[in-house]
């Protein structure tokens, strides 16, 4: 069907509530065109979009042709399997705890075992929950770190990970061959578990056995905001159960709101998001701030400098100190082997190298997105845990310890970032001295993203070109630096799956561009190794500046 088919199908479907019809009859045509050109795509993350109505949108009809796509897939490996469950969890925003509900009417309706949490939680807690109780399949409704106006179904395997992409192509294949209207199950009385307390307490334990022992002074205080998310209360209880007695949450950003009032987006990687926290912990002349985004799987952190003023951490600078902060313990504690292991992926800083180097551990690279550090993981214990998992990051704000969950998390990295910033106060240093020190010892390490979202169909042709033109004119210089290296993981090299990325190895640096899975967006990441700070900053503005005269 064209655009104003599938837009007459709905208006005239029995099943579309009066609401619905509502708001399409007030779209405008480009309103339309947008929410019906395509159908809102199912990759290996799930479903990512605006919520609103249309098959281009999130809406209780998108979650439903998605969950009757995900209960084919488990009928079809047999009811055993089916009957094992699947475990549902959703963020702060809005509708989420409605698309939660109307998953179980269609896995009731398909006679799957459903696991509902009894109120938001944290997406890693999920990804603990489907190993915990043994299910199938996992499913959360977020959208992580996007505006407001997004949300997101994002599916795990019976490991706790995010589904590889042969489990997601058969979840697809069902998806294209259901009627959204017509074939999809619906029990308006669903049967399903309550889940909640006992969750809570098994994941916080689990979370607590990753920590490093490190007393908390009680005169080291602490400022968090969970920027109206999910993680609050379990932040809150892992931080006072490791004996943090000055934690400070900020007053206007404590309570779930999928509005997100007091942002422009909940994002920890944007410094804004930090405002309000900044202004209130220098109100409390607090040593730390972090905040945890919606669905708490991400962390960012501000650091209190000598002058009293604070610094927002990059992800690349929290994932370097947490690292080092990791190994050494472990050194000390002669616990650290040979064959440990720390997961990177291949857009994270190459600080990351020189540490792990320095102290005898492995280093592994996989593809941005934390799906695949869990996939590694996992093929770790299938080879008999030869190799050991450590410590896993990315540069966008994701760290995990431990093998109980298989996503990021932040509520363990909340724990340890607590935990670190108390080993150095003891030391009479700041996190920031702490990572001046580290560039001293393994050298000026600085990366930067820039971002351009080009948004509906020309803009995805955009982006499209933009990939092609670097592929078909790989430079041989970027800006005055020559490329040694082009790696081009379309093609699947050093055993990693196809995706499209490009990367070029540079003299002391790095560049790549690669789309987004998830927004309509093209990203360029660049990474360099200066003599200091300035140098630094001089080779990444040069690097910037040719990747700006090339998209012109």
């Amino acid at each position: 069907m064209n655009t104003m088919e599938k837009y007459n199908d709905w208006l005239n479907s029995p099943v579309v509530d009066t609401d619905t019809k509502e708001e399409l009859k007030k779209m405008t045509p480009e309103l339309l065109e947008d929410s019906f050109y395509r159908e809102l795509e199912f990759g290996t993350g799930g479903l990512r979009g605006i919520m609103g109505a249309g098959t281009n949108r999130m809406n209780a009809y998108t979650v439903r042709q998605a969950t009757q796509g995900l209960a084919d897939e488990l009928l079809s490996q047999g009811a055993e399997f089916a009957q094992k469950g699947v475990v549902i969890a959703h963020d702060s925003r809005n509708h989420s705890a409605a698309f939660a509900m109307e998953c179980v009417k269609v896995l009731s309706a398909n006679n799957i075992k459903t696991y509902l949490f009894d109120g938001l939680r944290p997406t890693p807690e999920l990804s603990f929950a489907v190993r915990h109780l043994q299910c199938a399949r996992g499913i959360v409704i977020t959208a992580s770190h996007n505006p407001k106006e997004y949300n997101g179904y994002k599916v795990y395997g019976e490991d706790g990970g995010q589904i590889p992409p042969s489990t997601a192509e058969i979840i697809l294949k069902s998806i294209e061959e259901t009627d959204i209207f017509k074939d999809v199950k619906v029990d308006e009385h669903p049967a399903f578990i309550t889940i909640g307390k006992e969750l809570d307490d098994a994941y916080i334990q689990a979370v607590k056995e990753q920590a490093l022992g490190i007393s908390i002074p009680e005169n080291l205080k602490i400022v968090y905001t969970p920027l109206h998310g999910s993680g609050n209360l379990l932040v809150r209880r892992i931080l006072s159960e490791i004996g943090a007695k000055n934690v400070f949450v900020v007053p206007e950003q404590e309570l779930p709101d999928g509005n997100f009032p007091t942002v422009k987006s909940p994002n920890p990687e944007n410094m804004e998001a930090f405002d309000i926290a900044i202004a209130y912990a220098k109100e409390m002349d607090a040593d730390l701030v972090f905040g945890t985004d919606p669905d708490s799987d991400r962390i960012g952190v501000a650091v209190r400098k000598n002058d009293g003023d604070y610094f927002v951490l990059t992800g690349n600078q929290t994932g370097t100190l947490l690292c080092e902060f990791i190994l050494r313990n472990m050194q000390a504690d002669k616990k650290l082997t040979e064959n440990h292991v720390v997961i990177k992926t291949i857009v994270t800083t190459e600080m990351i190298r020189a540490i792990t180097d320095a102290y005898g551990a492995q280093l592994c690279d996989v593809l941005t997105g934390f799906k695949f550090i869990g996939e590694k993981i996992k093929e770790f214990e299938e080879q008999g845990n030869q190799r050991k998992f450590i410590f896993g990051l990315e540069e966008s704000y994701g760290y995990l310890k431990g093998t109980y969950a298989r996503d990021k998390d932040a509520v363990v990295a909340s724990m340890l970032v607590c935990e670190m910033t108390a080993d150095y106060f003891r030391q009479g240093m700041t996190l920031y001295d702490a990572l001046t020190a580290l560039y001293h010892k393994y050298g000026h390490y600085m990366e930067k993203l820039k971002t351009i979202t080009l948004t509906g169909n020309q803009g995805a042709e955009a982006i499209s070109k933009i990939m092609e033109n670097f592929r078909s004119n790989p430079p041989e210089k970027i800006a005055e630096y020559k490329v040694l290296h082009i790696y081009d993981y379309q093609d699947g090299i050093d055993g990693l799956p196809k995706s499209n990325v490009l990367k070029f190895i540079l003299e002391n640096g790095w560049f790549a561009v690669r789309p987004s899975g998830t927004e309509p967006k093209i990203k360029f990441y660049f990474g360099v190794e200066g003599q200091d700070e300035d140098d630094a900053k001089a080779m990444l503005k040069k690097i910037e500046a040719y990747v700006d005269s090339n998209l012109a």
